[in-house]
């Protein structure tokens, strides 16, 4: 018996076994055994021949503690060194600044109900007459969506003689066509609208937004893209609100015509609400600069002017304008109650297309804008937050170091001890990662207040998929950071609104690339590191690893595997000669 140790006890210190007695009964020697199967055991000896019931011993779940998490064998005894601290203190800086980025968003929820007061109201005034309008429908090969698109616009609830409607078309394809003959239609009806064509894509959509302001007629311009359907009285809900001289710029959010076509459209369309409620929602109304999302939204011509006009020196023109636009005085408005649908893209690599687009768009801006922004008379506030605003996908090179860094921190770490790791590392983690869960969850409640609970079932899934980006936004981040030009790559538009529903825009698929490859490797990679975690008892970091797991293989294996399927449905490879990039997906 250890000293101290109570008469009748099962607990041998020596030797780290554990038994339970019951009067008159043999012993039964439980080594460690988990107590899923201790309990069941108990239960058939109190059922069965023993008269009284077996207990364990209090000390069996403490000592199951203390060897795991409160073992000291190893305290006093590590000793930093060179090699370590090179690899820990590159990881936690990236932490650091991850959780930076990670408050932020708690703030912008902060704001969004703090500052409630400034959301936009009705406008005090209304134009007595109203002004002429012209809409600008910038195309490129979107041949399955123009007549949803034209016949839409054609339906705006607006005087058509205070109306002009360009459709500015740089396609290469049978779009061209398809397109010219639509404007006939409707030029024959009696619509204001024309067609403009480029042989061209110098600029593209901001070359063709600039080339059709040059002979457009409107004092104000709205800006719907191809898969946009545009409800009859968006432009009233819209126009009165410039009859504020110092409005130049209203944009609308942002509704989903195919949220619930897939898991992946559902997630999609949750990431988006976040963006159209709180980003737009907390910046708008504490009065610093938000962006022109390039779409669904309508610009005073003077503005666009006084601004520079449209340039093309990088890709997120709309948010390189509204930046200039903010820069020279004019204040934006922001309509979260007017909404304007749109299709979501329903295939991981025309998503990833579009996010790469955005991620090296933005870094782009911040290159070209930040220096001449923090010279200006702008409070730090401003500043401050246009800095989170432009360099936010930084994060995704970041993730990139936090990936190569993880394993070698955990097997160094391993011998620090647990208690650093929960003290440390979980405020870290809930500052960089929890944000992204309550940031969703609110926008949820926000718009859904009936059914925003059902989003906790998407956050996982949610988070992992950001993670799932990380290298391809990675890639458009470092190629802007160096100054490569690329094309301006448009997301595909395939027309699908419902399950079950086929894409007729199969031809528009991108090649695909090595990316996926890399992105189940490095999903094996962390799926290694779950298997090194459970080995050394270390569960805390196993639920957060399974993010990466999932997030790296779900769109590895979509990029893959989800065109395919349709191939193989379809029996065969796409030979239509006017597919610029046949199938399969990718990036």
């Amino acid at each position: 018996m250890h000293p101290g140790q109570a008469p009748g006890s099962s607990h041998d210190y020596g030797t780290g076994c554990f038994r339970f007695r019951s009067v008159g009964c043999r012993s039964y020697n439980i080594n460690d055994m988990p107590v899923m199967e201790i309990m069941p055991l108990m239960h058939g000896l109190s059922a069965g021949r023993c008269a009284a019931l077996a207990q364990i011993d209090l000390h069996t779940l403490s000592h199951y503690w203390q060897t795991h998490y409160a073992d000291r064998t190893f305290q006093n005894l590590y000793r930093w060194n060179l090699f370590d601290a090179s690899l820990l203190l590159p990881y936690f800086l990236v932490m650091i600044l991850l959780s930076f980025y990670g408050l932020h968003r708690y703030i912008m929820v902060w704001e969004y109900f703090h500052y409630r007061k400034n959301a936009a109201k009705e406008p005090g005034t209304e134009f007595e007459e109203l002004p002429f309008v012209t809409v600008q429908l910038p195309i490129y090969n979107e041949q399955f969506v123009i007549d949803r698109l034209i016949d839409a616009v054609c339906q705006l609830e607006y005087p058509k003689d205070r109306l002009e409607i360009q459709v500015l078309d740089d396609s290469t394809d049978e779009t061209e066509q398809v397109a010219a003959d639509l404007v006939k239609k409707y030029q024959e009806l009696g619509h204001p609208i024309v067609y403009i064509h480029r042989t061209n894509r110098h600029g593209f959509k901001a070359g063709a937004l600039d080339e059709g302001l040059k002979v457009a007629k409107g004092q104000f311009v709205a800006i719907f893209d191809a898969d946009f359907v545009p409800p009859p009285d968006w432009i009233m809900k819209v126009i009165h609100h410039f009859s504020d001289p110092s409005i130049g710029m209203v944009q609308t959010r942002w509704t989903h015509l195919n949220r619930d076509y897939s898991f992946l459209t559902q997630v999609e369309a949750i990431l988006l609400d976040g963006h159209f409620v709180l980003e737009h929602g907390a910046r708008s109304r504490s009065g610093v600069f938000f962006n022109f999302n390039g779409t669904a939204g309508m610009w005073r011509r003077e503005a666009i002017h006084e601004a520079g006009g449209w340039q093309h020196d990088t890709l997120t023109e709309d948010t390189d304008l509204s930046y200039r636009a903010q820069m020279v005085g004019w204040k934006f408005k922001y309509l979260q109650d007017v909404e304007c649908p749109a299709e979501l893209p329903i295939e991981m690599t025309a998503f990833k297309t579009q996010q790469a687009r955005w991620a090296k768009g933005l870094i782009q801006t911040s290159m070209k804008l930040l220096p001449r922004l923090f010279r200006t008379k702008l409070t730090l506030r401003e500043k401050l937050e246009a800095w989170y605003h432009l360099t936010a996908n930084i994060s995704y090179p970041l993730m990139i170091v936090l990936s190569v860094l993880l394993m070698p921190a955990m097997i160094i770490r391993f011998y620090q001890g647990w208690f650093q790791m929960l003290f440390i590392d979980f405020p870290l983690f809930a500052a960089s990662t929890f944000s992204i869960g309550s940031f969703y969850l609110v926008s949820q409640q926000i718009l859904f207040p009936k059914r925003w609970h059902k989003t906790l079932l998407y956050l996982p899934f949610l988070m992992s998929l950001g993670i799932g980006l990380t290298l391809t936004n990675s890639k458009a981040v470092i190629e802007a950071l160096l100054g490569i030009q690329t094309s301006f790559k448009r997301t595909p538009k395939y027309r699908v609104q419902t399950k079950g529903e086929k894409s007729k825009a199969s031809k528009y698929r991108k090649r695909l690339g090595i990316l996926p490859l890399f992105e189940l490797a490095i999903g094996g990679y962390f799926a290694l590191c779950i298997w090194y975690s459970v080995v050394n008892q270390n569960i805390f970091t196993v639920p957060f690893l399974l993010l990466f797991v999932i997030g790296y293989w779900y769109t590895g294996l979509l990029s893959i595997f989800q065109g395919r399927f349709e191939r193989w449905r379809r029996g065969g490879v796409n030979l239509d000669e006017s597919s610029p990039k046949p199938f399969p997906v990718g990036i």
